[in-house]
């Protein structure tokens, strides 16, 4: 359960305050907490809101790192998909992906069936501890037959043939978060959101814990920690300038975006959709419609939010037509549009940063106890959180092993992934369940329920009425 108690959290000692509630945050939290540490989580607004939320949903293995060889990347890939697939069994599916071949460069059946073979080989135990019916089957290249039965819209001319391999995708990806959060709680942490953090506190040097503000009640409060990690993505950078000083190697943002199409999938695979001398894109089905991304974009400091503009979004869509002709989409085909900042390799580019930043302001002759963590991909999130974690305590005699902490039930009943249950339940049985989700996950607000505590909202097109059930049901204020 995920108790929303500011006062407790103030009223006693921590090892670690975490600020920031997004995935990185959150895994950050999961992991100090199941290690034994006493960690309190402070994110302003609500859990996973922001770039956490608009992920593309698909959890990566790492296949096209072979084409660089970066089998380190690969491995820790592979690794955390087969994480996530033994320990959120209900909230993951295998997907199945395609890649038209056209014979341009390294889409050349040959090539890719190598390709395949190594992703196959080296990825030998992506299966072991996972439910048989998460078990990834080997890829293959299909015929140019086979792969226009898999995908009849692929362009003709041309096809060469298909790549076929298997993924993971999170239907709801905020449930993953939140169950997250939920097993950290049952592990002893705290967890506040609509909390900010306004002030480090540090003594000669070293930190004692930070001044919050509690945004519901308007009460300061006091956390103490001699341990405090900045978790904030693309608000690190200016923690980090807020707590310390600018850092501009911890977050250079780039704009990503994916879109989700009023139109019916093409394939009942994922169809990695390649421009002409263009990237590659990914076109997923999602509650019967085409979920696609994902576009990147050099990002205007002077913006407030991170929206693509008209001529970005047009380009994105005119990119997915060249790539699949019989899409035909055009921005009235856009239900929503799922938006986030992510690092880029350098300040103004697209080019997406290739590590995780870590910062040990201490050592940097900044606060002593002061850390500062930026990651790239929602896949490898846990462990990249383990090892900054570890990094915090290699002078304070390490960490320990996993404590007997296992993974509470899940918290949401499977009902509530069907993005019509509030209106299709009986209204007795709606009042409950749903009473019983505010009191045990810290909805604050509607949009809270509707958007990151379920899906119900992710297709704009059926809010409306959902929107007017629940809020006969709950007095909860409106949607932000």
């Amino acid at each position: 359960m995920i108790r929303r108690e500011p006062e407790q959290a103030a009223s006693r000692a921590h090892d670690l305050i975490v600020i920031g509630g997004g995935i990185y945050g959150v895994a950050m939290t999961l992991e100090a907490a199941r290690r034994g540490l006493r960690v309190v989580l402070v994110e302003r607004d609500d859990f996973g809101g922001a770039t956490s939320w608009n992920s593309l949903r698909i959890l990566h293995g790492g296949l096209r790192y072979l084409q660089t060889l970066d089998l380190p990347r690969f491995f820790e890939s592979v690794g955390e998909r087969r994480w996530f697939c033994r320990h959120f069994p209900e909230l993951v599916a295998t997907l199945p992906c395609l890649m038209p071949l056209y014979g341009r460069g390294m889409k050349r059946p040959s090539v890719f069936r190598v390709a395949l073979k190594m992703n196959d080989t080296l990825s030998f135990r992506r299966n072991a501890g996972v439910a048989a019916e998460l078990h990834l089957p080997g890829g293959r290249v299909l015929s140019a037959q086979q792969t226009l039965d898999r995908y009849p819209a692929a362009p003709r001319d041309g096809l060469q043939g298909g790549g076929l391999w298997y993924d993971v995708v999170m239907p709801n990806s905020q449930r993953v978060l939140i169950e997250m959060l939920h097993w950290a709680c049952a592990a002893g942490a705290i967890a506040l959101n609509y909390v900010s953090a306004e002030e480090l506190r540090v003594q000669h040097g070293a930190v004692q814990g930070v001044e919050a503000l509690d945004r519901i009640s308007g009460k300061t409060l006091r956390l103490d920690a001699p341990v405090v990690y900045n978790c904030t993505g693309p608000w690190s950078r200016a923690l980090g300038v807020q707590f310390d000083r600018d850092l501009p190697t911890l977050f250079q943002p780039s704009l990503a975006f994916n879109v989700l199409l009023d139109r019916e999938p093409l394939s009942d695979a994922a169809l990695a959709a390649e421009p002409p001398g263009g990237p590659t894109y990914f076109m997923h089905p999602f509650q019967g419609r085409i979920f696609a991304g994902t576009s990147h974009w050099p990002w205007s400091k002077g913006a407030e939010q991170p929206q693509p503009t008209d001529d970005q979004l047009e380009h994105f869509l005119k990119d997915l037509n060249r790539a699949a002709p019989k899409l035909q989409v055009t921005k009235d085909h856009v239900l929503r549009v799922f938006p986030g900042l992510l690092p880029s390799r350098s300040s103004g580019s697209r080019e997406l940063a290739v590590r995780e930043a870590v910062h040990d302001h201490g050592r940097h002759d900044g606060p002593r106890g002061l850390f500062s963590l930026s990651g790239v991909k929602y896949t490898t999130a846990r462990r990249v959180a383990a090892n900054a974690l570890a990094l915090a305590w290699r002078d304070r005699g390490g960490l320990q092993g996993y404590g007997r902490v296992p993974r509470p039930s899940p918290s949401l009943d499977v009902a509530f992934n069907d993005p019509l249950w509030p209106l299709d339940t009986p209204r007795h049985q709606a009042t409950a369940a749903l009473r019983d989700l505010v009191d045990q996950e810290a909805v604050m607000a509607l949009d809270d329920l509707l958007l990151r505590r379920t899906d119900w909202l992710a297709h704009p097109g059926q809010s409306e009425p959902i929107v007017a059930e629940v809020r006969q049901i709950l007095n909860l204020p409106a949607p932000h």
